[in-house]
């Protein structure tokens, strides 16, 4: 579906990707990455929009910045909003699908339908001017696939959807997904990627750093340095069964929490049951404090450079 060979984008003395690399079948894929990591620079390589500076980039087996007629097959949504005020989303739709080669009639058929399957039939026909910032991303989402496209390429695609939305969104994605076609969404959001598909490509400063299941990912990280935090009955008793066992480098108690370092996670949890059986110690939860997507990248950095 996608083929990248080390691909990179230069903004004069500024790095956009970095020898970036990869090729993807067809199926759902989340490109996660911190704001400013080259999500949509990346993005914009795949849509044509760009031409790499270094490398090559095949979509559907064309080069998508030479070969025009490969972005029929291609659905995009932007991050920026690209609408017009005094327009409805029904004209608006109508007239990109027309773009794309379609007869009138048949432009309004697949933008009725495009419009439906974002839940925006009710409000069609108004001005998008009056709209909501959620319904403005669902007028996007439907002028992606109402050409019906093999692949889509979403940046950002549920923000400013409410939870009804964002639920609503994401069983149609993964229908999408199911029908056999291709879909790229770029997030920030690690929950928001997870809901839709379990493949991911992790990108910062311009370089993929790993790739591969949700599984994949986090058995990666469990040889990684990490914080534990342990809300428990008996958490002195815990912490001495740990240090007597040599299993921690740290142990402190801060907001009611037994808080131990380690520099083997995946180590600590195998063994943590028969430690909490001999003590009769009883957790109540058990949390990494390096759950979020930045410091994930932060690690991933730092076995990036060998410093792990």
């Amino acid at each position: 579906m996608i083929e990248l060979d080390r691909v990179t984008k230069l903004y004069g003395p500024v790095i956009g990707v970095n020898d970036v690399g990869f090729a993807l079948p067809t199926g759902g894929y989340g490109l996660l990455g911190p704001n400013g990591s080259g999500k949509t620079t990346l993005l914009n390589l795949i849509t044509g929009q760009l031409r790499p500076t270094l490398g090559t980039v095949r979509v559907l087996g064309h080069d998508p910045a030479r070969r025009p007629g490969v972005l029929r097959e291609i659905g995009y949504c932007p991050e920026q909003d690209v609408l017009y005020g005094d327009v409805t989303a029904f004209d608006f739709v109508v007239y990109l699908v027309k773009l794309q080669g379609f007869a009138s009639r048949a432009a309004k058929w697949r933008a009725e339908w495009a419009l439906a399957q974002v839940g925006m039939q009710a409000a069609m026909h108004r001005p998008m001017g009056g709209y909501s910032r959620g319904m403005r991303q669902r007028t996007k989402l439907a002028q992606a696939l109402a050409h019906d496209p093999q692949l889509l390429v979403l940046d950002e695609p549920l923000n400013g959807l409410d939870p009804i939305g964002r639920h609503e969104i994401t069983e149609m994605l993964k229908a999408w997904i199911r029908s056999g076609r291709g879909l790229i969404l770029a997030s920030h959001l690690l929950h928001e990627v997870e809901a839709v598909t379990q493949s991911f490509l992790l990108i910062c400063h311009g370089r993929v750093l790993a790739s591969g299941s949700a599984e994949e990912v986090h058995a990666l990280m469990a040889d990684v340095p990490n914080e534990i935090r342990i809300r428990c009955d008996g958490a002195g008793e815990l912490a001495r069964q740990l240090i007597a066992q040599g299993a921690v480098e740290s142990v402190r108690f801060a907001d009611g929490e037994l808080v131990i370092g380690t520099r083997s996670p995946a180590a600590l949890y195998a063994r943590l049951p028969e430690w909490l059986q001999q003590s009769g110690v009883r957790i109540h939860q058990l949390r990494s404090t390096d759950e979020s997507l930045q410091a994930l990248f932060a690690s991933l950095l730092r076995i990036h450079r060998g410093e792990v």
